[in-house]
């Protein structure tokens, strides 16, 4: 069992910069996959980025040169630094954990981006 807790969305404006984090807790194994999804009201959700433990990366073509992934493996923490926000980066963002087969989510944190 993993839970996940997510923190630091909010507001911001135009051209800002926010950094969110993802805290894993429970049965942690060393192989697996920790990553942040979006969705935006009326749209499906989509993979923004995501890590392995080996750090192997892979982001969103709408992100990349924006966002940045990266992972404390001794904490079991996952962040995105967001920069460059424009408003169609407004979403709600989860987090996700994933080993082997199996996928844990995050609550997930309200990111909007307006003057």
């Amino acid at each position: 069992q993993v839970q996940l807790v997510e923190s630091g969305g909010g507001l911001v404006q135009p051209g800002g910069s926010l950094r969110l984090s993802c805290a894993a807790s429970g049965i942690i194994f060393s192989l697996n996959t920790m990553g942040w999804y979006r969705q935006a009201p009326g749209k499906q959700r989509e993979l923004v980025a995501y890590i392995t433990s080996g750090g192997r990366t892979n982001y969103a073509d709408s992100v990349k040169g924006r966002f940045a992934i990266s992972r404390d493996n001794a904490r079991n923490t996952v962040y995105l630094q967001m920069n460059s926000l424009e408003p169609e980066d407004t979403a709600v963002y989860s987090c996700a954990f994933t080993v082997r087969t199996e996928t844990y989510w995050g609550q997930g944190t309200q990111v909007t981006v307006s003057p």
